[in-house]
This record gives structure tokens, sequence and C-alpha cells, in this order.
């Protein structure tokens, strides 16, 4: 069942980064803040939902136990939003995914896991691919960063072109990381106990974050922005089912997952009409190949 979970995880955090792209074009300084507060409270009313209808209760502790993960995942998410602001999506996105294929070999080295060659071949491809997509954008997209560095002579594009996407690389990747030791290596937390802590801390988060805004004296108006709900109901459906991709086989769950701005392009073109070259297409099916292969290879 991990591989079913694996592939609808894939499916709304890709429909997820569409919304994203969608909520994040203005210009508003306080746009990453108030999307991770959407994320934050739909969080909390599926945590809150899933406690009761489940007849579980909270467990401090556990969100204690859980809190590295919980903060390098809500850091990366923070960052990541921010990059929007600045980045078409088919900039940033790719080059933050690679972070599923850097936590698969991580889990390899330090878990001295062995697989068959396939495998290995499909890390590649997704890994190329991904490069690929992100490589192919930089270079049709030029001339709009360059007159984009023109009007925001104040603005060092280097910073947002590759430090966000970076950042969130290492965050997420790191996250990840951590989470297939607490949910798959070493079983140190239950599914249901990491899904509440991790909801739970971005609730935390969110409400925080609300009250920063009251502070600056920034408005937020709750069901204001459709495109910023749509992407946090996406994002929180993602995370139920990520768990249990997760605890079942993380070594292949993550370069899976990790992939899902493949879904995002495809999306962006048909729905936003955004340009795919031939190279994109390409770039596009070797990471769909590595994907199958990894779905149907019995590991």
């Amino acid at each position: 069942m991990w591989i079913i979970y694996t592939l609808v995880t894939f499916a709304c955090w890709g429909i997820a980064d569409l919304f994203y792209k969608i909520g994040n074009k203005g210009e508003n300084n306080y746009n990453h803040i108030k999307t991770g507060i959407y994320v934050g409270l739909v969080m909390g009313i599926h945590a809150t939902i899933y406690l009761i209808t489940n007849n579980l209760s909270i467990d401090i502790m556990e969100m204690i136990k859980y809190l590295p993960v919980s903060l390098l995942y809500i850091l990366s998410m923070v960052i990541g939003y921010r990059g929007l602001k600045y980045l078409d999506l088919s900039i940033s996105s790719p080059i933050q995914n690679t972070s599923g294929v850097i936590t698969a070999l991580l889990l390899i080295l330090f878990f001295k896991e062995k697989y068959d060659f396939p495998f290995y071949i499909a890390l590649v491809l997704i890994f190329i691919g991904i490069i690929s997509l992100s490589i192919n954008d930089i270079k049709t997209n030029k001339k709009e960063r360059e007159q984009y560095k023109k009007n925001n002579a104040k603005t060092k594009i280097l910073v947002f072109t590759i430090i966000f996407p970076l950042v969130y690389c290492i965050l997420d990747g790191a996250g990840t990381f951590i989470d297939g030791i607490y949910l798959d290596k070493e079983n140190l937390i239950s599914e249901d106990g990491a899904l509440l802590a991790y909801e739970y801390t971005f609730l935390v988060f969110a409400l925080i974050s609300w009250i920063y805004l009251k502070i600056k004296k920034e408005k937020l108006i709750i069901l204001d922005d459709k495109s910023k709900i749509a992407a946090s109901i996406f994002e929180t459906g993602g995370q139920f089912f990520y768990v249990y991709a997760m605890s079942g086989n993380s070594t292949v769950a993550a370069p899976i997952v990790g992939s899902y701005c493949i879904l995002s392009f495809i999306l962006s073109h048909i729905f936003l009409h955004e340009r795919l070259s031939k190279k994109d297409y390409i770039a596009i099916i070797l990471v769909i190949i590595g994907i199958i292969i990894l779905s149907i290879m019995d590991v």
C-alpha cells in the first residue's frame, strides 16, 4: 500500500504547487507568511478532525520528539513560499525537488541498504530530469530575469534564483532524511503521532505568525484567497498520505514524492499556458520513467 500512498502524495503536492504559484504572484512582502498561516490553519483543522474521529489524544512528548523534523519542514516551506514571490515555479521547484534523490542516497549510505541496479538507474533518471528542467528554464527565462533585475536595481537576483531553492533543498532533504529514520528505519514514532505532531506544530507556527502580522498591522482576511486555501488543502492531503508512504519504504518513497514538480510543470502548461520546450518534455519523460521504475520494482 505504501506505493499508493506515495503516488497520492505526489499528486497532491503537485497540485498544491500549482496553487502556490497562483497565490504568491503578488508583491506583498508578507505573502509567504500568509501562505504559511493558511497551511497551518488547515493542518490544524485536519489534525483536530483526525484526532476526534479516530479517538486519539495529543501526546506532547511525541510533539517534542518530532519537533526537529517539524521545524525543518516548516522552515523549508516558508523559505519556498518566499522564493515564489521572485521566481516562476518552473525555476525554483525543480532545484528544490532534488532533495528527494539526495535523501534516498543518504538513507542508503547511512543504513547500508542494497537495491537492484534498476533502482539506481531510476534515481539517475529522476535527478538528471529535474536538473535539466532547471537548466532549461534558467536559459529560457534569461530575458525575463534581466528585465526584472533592471526594474529592481537594489535586488540581488542571484539570491532569489539560487539561494532560496538551495536552502529549501537542504532543509527539506534533512527533514525527509530524519523522517525516514523516525518512521521507517528506527520506528521512533507512529504514523498518527508524526501526523498530529507536525500538523499541530504548523498550527502553532500559524498562530504565532498571525500575531506577528497583527503587530505589523498587516491584514489577513480568512477565506479571502481561494488559491492559498486550495494549496493548503492539497498540501494537508499530501501530508496525510506522506507519513504512510515514508513509514512503508522511505528510501523509495522520497525520490518519487520529491519529483512532484513534474506534475506542477504539466499543470502549469495546461492551466497557466506556460511554455514547455522539447528539452523540457524530454526531461519530464526521464523523470516519469524513473518514477515508473521505482513504482513497479519489487523493493
